[in-house]
């Protein structure tokens, strides 16, 4: 049972995440300041937001709503990711890592919906 949205492990692999994208974007060009960086930080944030924000509303159309969200912006980072590869921001190693970590993300959070979904959790 859990009793704040820090009890998620969907939560605690989005946290991990988004760290790991402050690290990385620190070392991209100082251009990409406003663009890449920025963007890839706001929907790597998102992704903890939402199923925080998700957490704790009572309704199971507005959890799940807020989950999808965080779904969403796990999509967003995965473009990001291929882009900072394909741009030589990041190395092949970082481009594994980074996409294991939302895909592990993901499967959590999916299993959570389908949970609240199937009325197994509130």
């Amino acid at each position: 049972m859990t009793t704040t949205f820090e009890d998620l492990i969907a939560w605690q692999k989005a946290r991990v995440f988004i760290k790991h994208v402050y690290q990385i974007t620190k070392t991209f060009p100082d251009d990409e300041r406003f663009g890449l960086i920025s963007q890839f930080r706001r929907a790597a944030v998102s992704i903890g937001a939402n199923i925080a924000e998700g957490y704790k509303r009572m309704g199971k159309d507005d959890k799940l709503r807020f989950f999808n969200y965080s779904q969403g912006s796990l999509e967003e980072c995965r473009c990001f990711i291929i882009l900072s590869g394909d741009l030589g921001y990041i190395n092949e190693h970082e481009v594994v890592n980074l996409t294991s970590e939302i895909e592990d993300t993901s499967r959590l959070l999916n299993s959570y919906t389908l949970a609240i979904t199937n009325k197994r959790i509130q």
